[in-house]
C-alpha cells in the first residue's frame, strides 16, 4: 500500500482527484469504479471543476458504483443514484447509459447481481476504484464477516452502518436495512484502488486496515492483497498508525520519481 497524508480533508480529496485526472486523460475510455457517502464529496467537486475549468472530458468514460438501499426509487433523495447524478454526473459530460449503479428496486436480485458482474467484465474491468471506509473498517457494504471472495450481492446492512447512515435520513428507523453491493473480490479485480478516509473517527479503521492482519472482521484490510492500492488520509485518520514515518519517507521518494518521469527528455529504462 501506498499511504499519503495529507493536512486536511480538502487536501486528501484534491490529491485523489489528481488520479483520476491523470487516468481520465491518459485512457479516455476508462472504467471508473465510484463511491457514495460523504468522504467522496471533495473528489466529486474537484472532478467538477477540472472538468468546466480543465477541460477534462468524460465523453467517453464509463462508471460502475458500488452499491445501493434496496427499497429505495432512483429519484428518492437518500438513494445513491440520486447522490451520483447531484453530485457528479449532472455536472460532467458523462453518457447516461454508461453510469451504472445496483438497482435496488428490482424483482430478481440474484440475476440482477451477476448481471451487474457481467457488465463490468463486458466493459473491460475496473481501472480506478474509488473506496470509502466504515468506522468499523467495512468497504461498499461488505460488513465484518463479509467472505473476502464475495462478488455483487444482497447484504444485511450492521447496526453500526446503519447508526452512521442514519444522519442521512430523518431517523433511524428510516435507514433501509438490506443493500445491493460489489464483493470484495470484485473490488480486488480493479486495476488500481484509491481508499479516502478524514476525521479521526475513522482512526481506528485505518490502522486496521495498513498495519493490522487481513480479516473478513476488516473487509478493508483484503486491500492489503491487491497489487496497487493508494490509501489517502488526513491526519486525523492517519493519527494510530504506528509507522506514519515511514510513509512520510516513502511519499517523499515516490513523490521524487514521479517528478523525475515529468523532466523533458525522461525515458524508460
Amino acid at each position: 500500500m501506498r499511504v499519503i497524508v495529507e493536512k486536511n480533508g480538502q487536501e486528501v480529496s484534491r490529491r485523489a482527484a489528481k488520479f483520476f485526472d491523470e487516468l481520465v486523460r491518459n485512457k479516455p475510455n476508462c472504467v471508473l469504479g465510484l463511491a457514495t457517502g460523504s468522504t467522496p464529496l471533495g473528489v466529486y467537486q474537484e472532478m467538477i471543476r477540472m472538468h468546466r475549468e480543465e477541460n477534462l472530458d468524460f465523453s467517453l468514460v464509463t462508471t460502475f458504483n458500488l452499491d445501493e438501499y434496496v427499497g429505495l426509487e432512483p429519484t428518492h433523495p437518500q438513494s445513491y443514484r440520486y447522490f451520483m447524478q447531484t453530485n457528479l454526473f449532472d455536472h460532467i459530460n458523462v453518457d447516461p447509459w454508461k453510469t451504472h449503479v445496483p438497482d435496488g428496486m428490482v424483482a430478481d436480485f440474484e440475476s440482477a447481481c451477476r448481471a451487474y458482474e457481467h457488465h463490468i467484465v463486458d466493459a473491460g474491468g475496473i481501472d480506478l476504484q474509488l473506496l470509502g471506509i466504515g468506522s468499523d473498517g467495512h468497504i461498499a457494504f461488505n460488513e465484518p464477516g463479509s467472505s473476502l471472495g464475495s462478488r455483487t450481492r444482497l447484504k444485511t446492512l450492521a447496526s453500526e452502518t446503519v447508526r452512521d447512515n442514519a444522519r442521512f435520513f430523518q431517523n433511524e428507523e428510516e435507514v433501509p436495512r438490506l443493500a445491493v453491493t460489489v464483493g470484495v473480490g470484485t473490488i480486488l479485480e480493479a486495476r488500481r484502488c484509491i481508499l479516502l478516509a478524514i476525521g479521526e473517527a475513522k482512526a481506528d479503521a485505518i490502522r486496521a486496515t495498513v498495519e493490522g492482519p487481513v480479516t473478513a472482521q476488516i473487509t478493508a484490510s483484503a486491500l492489503q492483497l491487491h497489487r496497487e492500492v493508494i490509501v489517502i488520509v488526513d491526519e486525523g485518520a492517519a493519527s494510530k498508525l504506528a509507522r506514519r514515518e515511514y510513509y512520510d519517507e516513502v511519499e517523499k521518494s515516490m513523490l521524487l520519481m514521479e517528478a523525475k518521469k515529468r523532466l523533458p527528455g525522461a525515458t524508460r529504462r
